[in-house]
Formats: structure tokens, C-alpha cells, sequence
């Protein structure tokens, strides 16, 4: 599962007093980066309020703050007691028309060259950051 910590439980944000941005842009701006380069995908678990508050020294306002501002961005969703996940992405209608086609023309090209479908997947896979 995706998260917001690496490995060892460290949050993966972090607060740069010094600077005039306040702290819970910061953390906003830095979730919404890590959803849009794909660091936390669609259904990431992010961590509650009063966790990532406590990691990073800041007050839970604040945290509360930037979580509701990327939850009216559209970026997070807050499922009550289950917790606040990364929405999953959805495409207009011309960029679902363009994936689409894309996936077409992938398919069709593997399919030319002689590839299974197992490997045309895999090779996405690998190139999925």
C-alpha cells in the first residue's frame, strides 16, 4: 500500500520554518506533489490528522487545515472513521476518449510484434513510477 512515510515510518514532508509559507501549505503542496507524480496513488491511505500533527510538530489545525484544503482540491477523499485516501483520478471525456485510444494502439502493436499479455503488462508495470 501506498503511504505518505517511507519504510521506516518517517513522513516523507517536511516543514521548512525559515520559509513565509505557512506550515500547512506546505504540507498541502507536498501531499498534492506526491499524488500528482504518482509517489501516493489512487486508494493511499494518507496519515490521520493527529498522527502526521504529532510527526511533525505541528498543531492538528494546521494538518486539519491542509487536509481539508486538498480534500476541496479534490485530491484526498475523508471516509469518516476509515480514514482519508487519494481519490482516484477521473477523466474528462476527451482525455478517457485519448486513453482509450491509447490502449488501442498499445494492444494492437504488442499484439503485432507477438507479445503475451502477461509481458505487454509487466512492461507497463515497469515503466508505472
Amino acid at each position: 500500500m501506498n503511504t505518505i512515510a517511507d519504510a521506516a515510518g518517517d513522513p516523507q514532508i517536511a516543514i521548512d520554518h525559515h520559509t513565509t509559507e505557512p506550515p500547512y501549505e506546505q504540507v498541502r503542496r507536498q501531499i498534492a506533489a506526491k499524488v500528482a507524480d504518482g509517489t501516493l496513488g489512487p486508494g493511499a491511505r494518507i496519515p490521520t490528522v493527529r498522527a502526521l500533527a504529532e510527526t511533525l510538530g505541528l498543531a492538528v489545525n494546521t494538518v486539519a487545515k491542509a487536509y481539508r484544503t486538498l480534500e476541496a482540491e479534490g485530491v484526498v477523499e475523508t471516509l469518516g472513521r476509515r480514514g482519508t485516501f487519494v481519490r482516484p483520478r477521473t477523466l474528462d471525456r476527451d482525455a478517457a476518449a485519448a486513453a482509450d485510444a491509447a490502449a488501442d494502439t498499445y494492444v494492437a502493436e504488442l499484439r503485432r510484434l507477438g507479445l503475451a499479455r502477461s509481458e505487454a503488462l509487466r512492461m507497463v508495470e515497469d515503466r508505472w513510477p
